[in-house]
């Protein structure tokens, strides 16, 4: 993991085409504007993990076409 120091107003660049900026510092809450492409999707960790955990459940319930048909029967 890299770590970098930043102050207020300040940015980072990621791979040409993402900008992370300190827009505010409240104590033990940094606000951060994140400029990026619209196909490129951003999440809060918590909201990934929350949208991993539902695709992995509805893979889950996938029911191979021939059994469904067998079932219809």
């Amino acid at each position: 993991m890299l770590v970098l120091g930043r102050k207020k107003g300040e940015s980072i660049v990621i791979d040409d085409n993402i900008e992370i900026t300190i827009t505010a510092i409240e104590g033990d809450l940094v606000r951060l504007g994140i400029s990026a492409p619209k196909h490129i999707t951003i999440h809060r960790k918590e909201v990934y993990l929350e949208i991993q955990e539902e695709n992995k459940q509805a893979m889950s319930n996938v029911v191979n076409i021939s059994d469904f048909l067998k079932m219809k029967k």
